[in-house]
């Protein structure tokens, strides 16, 4: 493709980040993942190019030549003490990924990690994070490092993650602006979710939609689709019902009755722990972040803001910003929670990617 900017993407995923590249135009010719549905999906969605194989089979030599470089390992691999060693599982990743961009060279890389590397250290006390930025550094990147919180850039969730960007031989990349800089202008949760149809017991159905968006952001996230796919109400225990049932829009453990028959419940009770632990959607603001683990209310805010259910996986991917043309291709439910909620937003993957063509030369 002539005058294209070529990207690789490594640790892809169902390819959250490389959505919103493609939707600037960029040209992804080679990408990687070790999960099988997840690459299924990635090839549904975004193209036939995903490689399926443990990035420390892949033939480095053998990844083409490209301008740009994106994704990030996961977080659990960093450990960079020592020598490097190629034994050392904990460490593969990562130098794998730096192996990589020694080797294409590209102009720029974009790698996204958790706000925990920030603070991870290595097993002899070292912090991870400057030995990082110096080994992109010694080989010949000037790196900007930020957390961005994606409610800034249009997804109606507060998710922060830390984006590194290197560029060869260059200026220091300068980070999009925030497009909403106050939690009062953030997407909400209504706005996102409002015009969905009931949910269903049926996993497999589509549902054709019952009114028509009530926000920009449902025109936007419709993608000219007429029925809406993955809506199907969460299984939960009659504990969980009990909780659901109980906990008031914003409110958390704290509106459960003290008689719950949970000893977690009623410890959280007694002794505090993260706000969002068995919380309900506000329907005013911003979600909290959406994990891997929404099909649950004792892992984070999932409870939907009007009825008494857990989101469904389309409302996930709602407020991850994934259209509702977007495609999981997965007989595992837990697959699917997976890949959305690994997923770096596609929305603010777009503005990154927007911003990054400022630097690139093609």
């Amino acid at each position: 493709m002539k005058n294209s900017i070529n990207v690789v993407s490594l640790f892809s995923g169902g390819g959250g980040l490389d959505l919103g590249f493609k939707k600037q135009d960029y040209n992804i010719i080679w990408a990687n993942d070790n999960d099988k549905n997840a690459v299924a999906t990635y090839k549904h969605n975004i193209g036939k190019h995903i490689v399926h194989a443990s990035i420390n089979d892949v033939d480095i030599m053998k990844i083409p030549a490209a301008n740009v470089v994106i994704g990030g390992p996961p977080c659990q691999s960093f450990s960079l003490s020592g020598n490097r060693n190629p034994n050392d599982d904990r460490g593969k990743l990562v130098w794998k990924y730096i192996e990589i961009i020694d080797q294409v060279n590209p102009q720029a890389f974009v790698f996204e990690n958790v706000t925990g590397l920030l603070s991870a250290k290595d097993e002899n006390g070292n912090k991870v994070f400057p030995m990082l930025v110096k080994t992109f550094e010694q080989i010949g990147y000037k790196i900007s490092a930020e957390v961005l919180n994606s409610a800034s850039y249009g997804v109606p969730q507060k998710r922060k993650r830390v984006i590194i960007v290197g560029l060869k031989n260059q200026n220091l990349f300068e980070f999009p602006k925030a497009l909403m800089t106050e939690e009062k202008e953030f997407v909400t949760v209504e706005e996102a979710l409002s015009d969905l149809p009931p949910s269903t017991e049926s996993a497999d159905e589509a549902i054709p939609y019952k009114t028509g968006p009530k926000s920009n952001y449902q025109r936007f996230i419709r993608d000219s689709q007429t029925k809406v796919d993955e809506h199907s109400t969460p299984t939960v225990s009659e504990l969980d019902k009990y909780v659901i049932k109980h906990v008031k829009p914003g409110g958390n453990y704290l509106d459960i009755p003290r008689d719950v028959p949970s000893k977690r419940i009623q410890r959280l009770q007694r002794e505090g722990g993260r706000t969002t632990f068995y919380g309900r959607m506000n329907p005013t603001k911003a979600s909290y972040t959406i994990n891997t683990y929404f099909n649950r209310p004792n892992g984070g805010c999932f409870i939907h803001y009007s009825e008494n259910r857990l989101i469904t996986i389309r409302e996930a991917m709602r407020l991850q910003s994934f259209p509702d043309s977007f495609k999981l291709i997965s007989s595992s439910f837990q697959s699917k929670r997976s890949i959305v909620g690994n997923a770096v937003p596609p929305l603010l993957a777009e503005n990154i990617a927007r911003q990054l063509k400022k630097y690139i030369e093609v």
